[in-house]
């Protein structure tokens, strides 16, 4: 740790208490941090409260006074909104104020929020999370955060009670790069285990112990450890992350090599698949259901 809750003197406004939102800002507030919550959801506001926190309906109230906001929010638009738009959180912090969007974001658009914010005098780190709801309780999450070095030192004391690594990874900006990136090869190592376990099926090898071989051999990744057989193989798809929210993000740096000019057709392709395999499930659906999406395309009486 690089400092203590003395080193914020103001109240911490934090966005969005949805189901990584509600833990993280709890995480604060155990540390001794004076944390106003808001959202638009009354159960959430009112499970906040129950851990001694604050919470409001608007981000304005709970923005009033602040010297740093905290977004959770479900994508760049609704942040730009919070901020800038009917939100009008911008308004309300004080002056020098910090904004940390730990949101799943389209990086240029960051850079462009981070510019209008820079106008009112307002510095913003991008600071995504990867780990989940279980990491995100006790937390271990791993926080990439983009920014200027002064900003993202200032951020850093909040950012340690919520995760036990955090990156400094560059101009802002460069944090929701990180966090996109790093979903697409997770998104694409999950396809690979997917579609090599149902090639050794039809083969006729069992595909636990495909998995056992991948696992003991170069094959081996996040999925193959930590997926296939407890979410996939075992039918229950429960992973906790929702494929929207893949498809999402591996769109963000499907996006970002477009428009950087980077031909990645991999990528490209790969963003493609879960897109189509997300309008097809469903928004609700577990990541984890993109096996059930692949084995359709193979075997479309597995749908049946």
């Amino acid at each position: 740790m690089t400092d203590s809750p003395a080193a914020v003197s103001a109240p911490v406004a934090f966005i969005g208490l949805g189901r990584m939102g509600q833990p993280m800002a709890a995480r604060l507030v155990a540390a001794g941090f004076t944390v106003r919550g808001a959202d638009l959801s009354p159960e959430a506001r009112d499970a906040f409260a129950a851990r001694s926190g604050s919470a409001f309906a608007t981000a304005a109230e709970a923005a009033d006074g602040a010297d740093v906001v905290i977004t959770m929010l479900p994508d760049g638009a609704v942040v730009r909104d919070t901020l800038l738009g009917s939100g009008a959180a911008a308004d309300r912090l004080r002056p020098g104020a910090l904004v940390i969007d730990m949101s799943s974001c389209a990086p240029l658009d960051t850079r462009r929020l981070a510019a209008d914010l820079a106008e009112r005098g307002i510095a913003l780190v991008d600071a995504p999370v990867c780990g989940g709801v279980k990491r995100a309780v006790d937390g271990s999450l791993a926080i990439m955060a983009g920014g200027a070095p002064e900003a993202v030192a200032r951020a850093r004391p909040l950012l340690e009670r919520m995760g036990s690594s955090v990156f400094a990874t560059g101009a802002v900006g460069s944090g929701h790069a990180c966090k996109a990136l790093n979903k697409s090869v997770s998104a694409a190592g999950l396809q690979a285990a997917c579609e090599a376990v149902l090639v050794a099926e039809r083969f006729g090898v069992d595909p636990a112990v495909l998995v056992d071989v991948l696992n003991a051999s170069t094959g081996r990744n996040n999925s193959t450890e930590l997926k296939m057989k407890p979410h996939i193989l075992s039918g229950s798809f429960a992973s906790g992350f929702a494929m929207a929210l893949m498809a999402k993000d591996v769109g963000i740096a499907a996006d970002l090599a477009a428009d950087l000019g980077v031909n990645a057709d991999g990528l490209a392709r790969t963003a493609t698949l879960w897109a189509e395999a997300a309008a097809l499930l469903g928004r609700n659906a577990d990541h984890t259901e993109i096996y059930r999406y692949l084995a359709a395309r193979e075997r479309p009486e597995a749908e049946e």
